[in-house]
């Protein structure tokens, strides 16, 4: 399996050198130039195995140069006994005749950020080792919330690596930042920013792709990499756990094997519903991939108009793991669907960095609405389906399922699309304890995070995951803020290294 670049076709890595250089030097994004099929045949037999067998399965379709045994080391490093709180890993729930919840936060950050993570640290140290020798890797997060604590608790002490996260300072909820802030680890470090996701984001792509910058940490024997889902590392594992909803739908008796399916993902940056792309692509019966957006519905515009705009205001939401207006893995979605086109990605990628905005035409936007609808909804209507939900059902949805949820119902009824559905739910609900606890009631007691939480539990029974209540009482280890032009400083400070020579 070779990967190629959304910027450079003329460019040919292995899938270890993909990983372990996390972005190509162009700025685009690695991706790998064939797509593995799936018989229905192939799908039955991975439903009969548990989901680290799942896993090596799909991984060794994109993962060549890994030999079985690194593979094997890696998933089971990932998705060991304990690890997470279901022995599925990924379990799902019927909520009702045709909706299926896809529980993505039973690892141990409570996040589906988890899913890929855990496993991102093994494939990136195999990967250093065959084409970083002597190298340490230096890991930049930008994060809207839940990929910086995921990337945090996945490569603390590991060795040979270093990893700085950087989170929009009013952009996270209050457990967020606290699960961050105190995070444990020799190697770590995390920074607030002066700005929102998309400043974070586009300061670490430009660190990223900077000769002088790379040039200065060949010197120190270091090299950049990245955790967020622009690396192709921290994508495919998420192509996983698509491929074992529909084999659970099957096994428990939701869809015959060869039945189709809906899958409903909320997303910002585009990278979870991308994953579910490829599982289509690769032979699992989905029928459409409906994306979900909060009040910054960027994506939702674009795939009904074919129009891409970031020119337009920035919410802070409820959700704030989706309030993003730059939806980086988009890139690849428009790389393969205009026929492997470098040129053409390229120029609308140089559009919207000088724009901020592009068209697509009519060809690319015809097959963009072949597989994809999309839907949004605002602060109000989330908050009104994780009550709705909790009467109706008894379950509790956190606010990033509450929008997939809403964008779900109102997509069957525009469209009456009976097909059995699998939402996909990428938080657990303690995570937003003060969102969450007003949804459900109009009367709260609590003035702070964690009697939000207790008080939440109170009325829910919804065991509280321990991970977020040992937090209480911990006292942040990282308390900088910087202006998101000063970024780079902080990387160097980090690395205590000098920049001097280093132009911006």
């Amino acid at each position: 399996m070779i990967y190629t670049s959304t910027r450079d076709s003329s460019v040919a890595v292995t899938a270890s050198q993909a990983i372990a250089k996390g972005i190509s030097a162009d700025g685009g994004l690695f991706v790998p130039t064939e797509i593995p099929k799936l018989s229905l045949d192939d799908i039955k037999r991975i439903g009969s195995l548990d989901y680290i067998g799942r896993a090596k399965e799909i991984l060794k379709l994109y993962l060549t140069d890994f030999t079985e045994d690194e593979l094997t080391m890696c998933v089971q490093g990932a998705y060991k006994a304990g690890k997470f709180s279901s022995d599925k890993v990924a379990p799902l729930y019927k909520l009702d005749d045709k909706a299926n919840i896809l529980e993505l936060w039973r690892g141990p950050t409570c996040a589906f950020k988890d899913m890929a993570l855990q496993l991102l640290p093994y494939l990136l140290t195999v990967s250093a080792s065959k084409s970083l020798k002597d190298t340490g890797i230096v890991i930049l997060v930008a994060t809207s919330g839940d990929t910086g604590k995921a990337a945090l608790e996945g490569f603390n002490d590991v060795p040979n690596t270093r990893i700085l996260v950087f989170y929009p300072v009013d952009g996270v909820s209050p457990m967020q930042k606290l699960q961050m802030t105190t995070q444990e680890g020799s190697n770590v470090g995390v920074c607030a920013i002066k700005g929102n996701f998309d400043d974070a984001q586009n300061g670490v792509k430009a660190i990223f792709t900077n000769k002088e910058i790379e040039r200065k940490l060949a010197e120190n024997k270091l090299a950049f990499s990245s955790a967020n889902s622009i690396n192709w590392g921290r994508l495919v594992p998420q192509i996983v756990y698509y491929v074992s909803a529909y084999c659970d739908m099957v096994n428990e008796g939701n869809v015959n094997l060869g039945d189709e399916i809906n899958v409903v993902v909320p997303t910002g940056n585009f990278g979870n519903i991308l994953a579910a792309y490829y599982a289509r692509e690769m032979g699992v019966p989905i029928k459409t991939l409906v994306c979900a957006s909060n009040a910054n519905n960027v994506l939702t515009d674009f795939l009904t108009t074919g129009n891409y705009d970031k020119n337009r205001a920035f919410y802070c939401t409820t959700s704030p793991s989706m309030d993003i207006l730059i939806s980086s893995n988009l890139e690849r979605l428009l790389f393969i669907l205009s026929g492997y086109d470098d040129k053409k990605t390229a120029e609308l990628m140089k559009k919207l960095s000088t724009d901020g905005k592009y068209d697509v035409d009519a060809d690319l936007l015809a097959k963009i609405k072949d597989v994809f609808a999309a839907g949004c909804c605002d602060d109000t209507a989330t908050k009104a389906t994780i009550r709705e939900t909790f009467e109706k059902h008894s379950y509790l949805i956190d606010t990033h399922t509450a929008v997939a949820v809403r964008v779900y119902e109102d997509y069957t009824a525009d469209t009456s699309d009976a097909t059995p559905t699998v939402i996909a739910s990428t938080a657990n609900p303690y995570k937003f304890s003060k969102s969450v606890l007003s949804a459900i009631s109009d009367d709260i007691k609590s003035a702070d995070e964690f009697s939000m939480v207790d008080e939440l539990h109170e009325k829910t029974g919804e065991p509280v995951p321990v991970q977020l209540a040992t937090l209480k009482g911990k006292t942040p280890r990282f308390t900088g803020v910087t202006a998101k032009e000063d970024m780079k400083q902080v990387v160097f400070d980090m690395l205590g290294i000098s920049d001097s020579d280093i132009n911006s």
